[in-house]
């Protein structure tokens, strides 16, 4: 699958050092932006992104939901980091964003979309369909094939998709890569003030481990 596809290159690099580890759980999380059918979105949306294998632990467990949920409310969320004035035109992807949503809003009008269109066609909201069915869902989602009104629903994926990425391999200070695990299953150093000496040793376990800015180590 496309969608799967893309996941599994964040986890499964070839000639990266991968450790087992047991799931971390992610800590209690009450959302600061999405409301209850959103976060339900959320949560099985990046489940499915980057599920859970025996190299590592799914998005959930690494407190990727929660990391959007608090993007959400700074101002890289809110768009206030983004030229967002008129006039506002479909054109080619090097000239970049072109919507007048903030990513906050692209996420309320996305996921009402989503969820608009797998009630309509299934029956169910997304969150409430099988994890083969939401596949399949995500991937349509992915090319475009799907109408959200005025949200390209693959628009809406690139989104959801970067910052899935990124709160999966962002520092945990951010709320994100709980437990440090998505560092430590590719062999991070992290925020380590000098690991020049292991850079060009391929395949060799750098063996000081990973720490977050906050001094948290795996």
């Amino acid at each position: 699958m496309q969608v799967m596809a893309g996941a599994s290159a964040l986890v499964a690099t070839p000639g990266v050092v991968v450790r087992g580890h047991a799931a971390p759980s992610a800590p209690p999380h009450t959302p600061v932006f999405f409301n209850d059918a959103e976060w339900k979105f959320l949560n099985a949306a990046c489940a499915r992104l980057i599920p859970g294998d025996a190299l590592g632990p799914d998005a959930v467990a690494l407190g990727v939901p929660r990391f959007i949920d608090l993007q959400m409310d700074t101002p890289y969320g809110r768009g206030q980091l983004w030229y967002m004035h008129e006039p506002f035109v479909e054109g080619p992807a090097n000239l970049g964003y072109q919507l007048p949503h903030a990513p906050c809003e692209l996420y309320r009008r996305g996921i009402a979309g989503a969820n608009a269109w797998c009630l309509h066609h299934e029956g169910s909201d997304f969150a409430g369909l099988p994890a083969a069915r939401q596949d399949e869902i995500l991937t349509m989602m992915e090319k475009g094939e799907m109408a959200f009104d005025d949200i390209p629903s693959d628009m809406f994926f690139e989104q959801l998709l970067s910052n899935t990425m990124e709160g999966a391999f962002a520092d945990p200070v951010h709320g994100g890569n709980v437990g440090l695990k998505s560092w430590t299953m590719i062999g991070f150093p992290g925020a380590r003030a000098d690991f020049m000496d292991w850079v060009d040793q391929y395949g060799v376990t750098y063996p000081l481990g990973s720490v977050s800015i906050s001094g948290e180590t795996a």
